[in-house]
């Protein structure tokens, strides 16, 4: 359910963000607060979800760390989410969809960058293979002299504006993903995958509101609804059925990382990259030029090479298992340390 929520959500949330800049959105602030802006719906969710339970029957009440513990993490997830957000959303300002999917590939290389020194993660050589083919695809699309034309153009300098703030959201993404598994390990212990979630966005969209008013990007709002190419309604739509499609993502990845790792959650994220392209090919007529065509495969085949390391470990884990020695949880499901 969680992959299910985080490739979904992913692929709705990237394509509804362009759609917003194609048909006349120009407010980086609003977009970015639309992307957080939707906690508000697990409330209910979370009101409805049954406590833990023990062995016996009964309700387990996990140790909770000081309300000053709770406040700076959450407050440090929020800064987090919130500079990942806000160069996002720079970057799909600036990029066709198609490219802008492809380099948030790289978050699968940061990801395990980070986990390498948080949490001791083994590199073999399929999960290097993984990484150095994530970084050639990225590296690719940057290499193109001609990059793709937005509205009549998009100058050279807004390209890389926008390139190195995908690159920029990516590293600030692994390494959030990182450390909420260290987080849970060490002091968010049974924690609630939604309780996390609303208190992280709560932090993330109050300081993208403020950002919104402090720039006075929310005087021009209103001409911003008239003018939307889709009509008024279908303004509003767009803004809100982006907050839901994110809340999705997001409940989806801290799920997986919680049940799994965060490795494993960012792989699953960067498995459903390469449906963005092909539906912004479907919705947005993107061209999928040979470079791309090539960034994609190269993709596709680092995700491979990195699924083929976690079945190897779990074959392993397997056999020692059946041979009575003592583990804990296969490796496809806990980083080993």
């Amino acid at each position: 359910m969680y992959a299910f929520f985080v490739i979904c959500g992913q692929s709705a949330s990237t394509l509804l963000g362009r759609l917003y800049y194609d048909k006349g959105g120009k407010s980086i602030w609003l977009a970015m607060v639309s992307q957080l802006a939707g906690f508000p719906i697990l409330v209910p969710c979370y009101c409805l979800t049954a406590p833990p339970k023990t062995k016996d029957g009964q309700i387990q009440q996990p140790l909770s760390p000081s309300a000053a513990i709770l406040v700076l993490v959450y407050f440090s997830f929020g800064i987090c989410l919130a500079a990942y957000t806000l160069m996002y959303a720079i970057g799909l300002l600036h990029l066709q969809v198609s490219t802008f999917s492809l380099v948030c590939a790289s978050q699968l290389a940061f990801n395990a960058l980070f986990s390498f020194f948080l949490h001791s993660q083994k590199f073999t050589p399929f999960i290097l293979n993984s990484l150095v083919l994530l970084t050639i695809s990225s590296t690719l699309l940057i290499s193109q002299t001609n990059p793709p034309t937005r509205h009549g153009g998009v100058l050279k300098g807004k390209y890389m504006v926008g390139f190195l703030c995908t690159i920029g959201a990516s590293a600030v993404y692994g390494l959030m993903l990182s450390l909420t598994q260290l987080s849970f390990k060490k002091i968010l212990k049974g924690a609630h995958v939604l309780e996390i979630v609303m208190y992280q966005s709560l932090v993330a969209t109050f300081v993208s509101v403020v950002g919104l008013f402090t720039s006075g990007e929310w005087r021009g709002l209103l001409m911003e609804m008239a003018e939307f190419e889709l009509g008024k309604f279908s303004y509003v739509m767009t803004l809100i059925e982006t907050a839901i499609a994110s809340q999705f993502f997001i409940v989806g990845t801290t799920g997986l990382i919680l049940e799994v790792s965060s490795l494993f959650s960012n792989a699953i994220s960067v498995l459903g990259l390469p449906v963005i392209p092909i539906l912004a090919v479907l919705f947005f007529q993107d061209k999928m030029d040979a470079v791309k065509v090539i960034a994609m495969v190269l993709a596709i085949w680092g995700f491979v090479s990195y699924v083929y390391q976690c079945y190897l470990d779990n074959n392993d884990s397997k056999s020692q298992y059946l041979c009575g020695s003592e583990v804990s949880k296969s490796p496809l499901l806990e980083e080993t340390s």
